[in-house]
């Protein structure tokens, strides 16, 4: 029997050609002229075999997978930093950490020992639009995955201590990935200028100020609105019975209260009329750099597949536009990368480029123009535009990507994102015919539509000169 592994590897050539037996033989001429046999893919990607939520509000989805003894659980709540509110940033990200400080029946930090201690991983984390968390564990351990979630759920200890020690912790998390890192606060203020909507605009880290001048019950108060079971879905996926996975949730989720549905807030975003620009010092910075960014449509917009797969062609790989231009061919950058946070909200678009010197910020930001420009007026070739789809699907179907359909983690969380932002887990085979509708024009009509002149945004970063000490100034002077 084939094994479903080898089944997922065949799904790369999605939309792409299989020319006949022989055919690298012929001339050019005889292989265009022999039969290709487009590859078809097999419809639902991840079988679904329930789909039920309980009378609590908790919306389950399992799919099982016999071929590995193994299972994954995610779980996504339903709330981000767009939640927040001014004055209170932060909470979601804090929670990230509070989830694990213990429950009533689970101590500070044992979700981890009891997880690692029988082979298992688990992690978590905050986004602008949902938190979640996951673990992986033996396909015969999962019972203890739904205690640990729902102890948790049900009964987290939010206490004074908890919450000033998981205070202190995300400030030093801060220091170390944003404050310390080359780039990173210019790009937390990349955010805040582009964005007009608070909601949209603000980190997801938050601000300190607002968590110091937060009360426990503030804290208290966030956690019983939104870490309930009817803004939670969990999806789990692997070597699993759906109707003993559906008694064991509803025996330990069952009984977990629903409570009032939350306020969601206003993401709009106004036209921006106009360029906004900021030049900022970067003590950690060896090099200028600069980001440009424009407003972007939401995830599963109709705009949205054709400049995923744009930002593919910009600067995917060596072989992409921008890297080819702007490192090999004019060599005035050192690094140069595009991205495309996949929000349901508003997003942006950003292009992010460390300068080679001689070159200057302006002259290298127009070389990237002028390959906007090309986009805007030039439609892409088919040849480009397929490699482009092509390395979408190798994100989905390779062993070695992350987010890999051959993973029961990779599966579980699409499961658990699918079903808890669009209400629909069939929406994932939508999404990849979308992919694969794309065409040259629609790529094409994407850049026109977001890449303008008034919409975008700049902030470009420069060395912070340190100013001389006292000892190197009294050298100068012996010199």
């Amino acid at each position: 029997m084939k094994s479903k592994i080898a089944a997922s590897l065949s799904l790369m050539l999605i939309g792409a050609t299989v020319a006949a037996p022989g055919a690298f033989a012929q001339d050019a001429k005889e292989q265009a002229e022999m039969e290709v046999r487009p590859v078809k893919i097999k419809s639902p990607l991840i079988p679904v075999a329930l789909d039920k939520t309980l009378p609590n509000g908790l919306r389950l989805v399992v799919s099982e997978d016999h071929s590995a003894p193994v299972a994954s659980i995610a779980i996504v709540y339903d709330v981000g930093a767009r939640d927040e509110k001014k004055t209170r940033s932060g909470f979601a990200h804090l929670f990230e950490h509070m989830m694990f400080q213990g429950s009533q029946n689970v101590g500070k930090m044992d979700h981890f020992k009891y997880i690692e201690s029988i082979g298992g991983s688990l992690n978590a984390s905050t986004h602008a639009d949902f938190t979640n968390y996951f673990e992986k564990v033996p396909a015969n351990q999962i019972e203890l995955c739904l205690w640990l979630e729902s102890d948790r759920m049900r009964s987290l200890k939010v206490t004074p201590e908890n919450f000033k020690n998981q205070l202190e912790t995300v400030k030093e998390e801060k220091r170390l990935r944003i404050d310390n890192q080359p780039y990173a606060p210019a790009n937390i203020r990349l955010e805040e200028l582009a964005f007009d909507n608070w909601a949209n605009a603000h980190p997801a880290i938050g601000y300190f100020e607002d968590l110091e001048a937060s009360s426990v019950e503030d804290v208290r108060n966030f956690f019983k609105t939104y870490y309930a079971p009817n803004n939670a879905t969990m999806a789990i996926v692997g070597d699993v019975k759906a109707d003993e996975i559906y008694d064991m949730v509803v025996k330990y989720f069952g009984t977990i209260p629903a409570v009032k549905a939350p306020a969601r807030p206003d993401l709009t975003e106004p036209v921006q009329t106009k360029p906004k620009y900021e030049k900022i010092e970067d003590a950690q910075a060896k090099a200028p750099a600069f980001w440009v960014a424009y407003k972007a449509p939401a995830r599963r917009d109709k705009d949205f597949y054709a400049l995923n797969l744009l930002q593919t062609m910009l600067s995917t790989g060596e072989s992409s536009r921008l890297y080819q231009r702007m490192v090999k061919s004019d060599k005035v950058a050192l690094q140069v990368s595009s991205s495309y946070e996949e929000r349901r909200g508003p997003s942006l678009f950003q292009t992010f480029v460390v300068l080679k010197a001689p070159a200057t910020a302006d002259s290298a930001r127009k070389i990237l123009q002028d390959e906007l420009a090309k986009i805007k007026s030039e439609p892409v070739s088919a040849e480009e535009l397929q490699k482009a789809k092509n390395q979408l699907l190798r994100g989905l179907f390779s062993s070695s990507s992350y987010a890999s359909l051959q993973r029961s983690l990779g599966r579980a969380e699409m499961l658990a994102e699918y079903t808890s932002f669009f209400k629909d887990p069939k929406l994932i085979d939508e999404d990849i015919k979308a992919y694969m509708a794309v065409t040259a024009k629609d790529v094409q009509d994407v850049a026109n539509k977001v890449f303008n002149e008034s919409g975008v945004t700049v902030v470009d970063v420069v060395p912070q000169v340190k100013a001389a000490s006292q000892s190197d100034k009294k050298s100068e002077v012996i010199k």
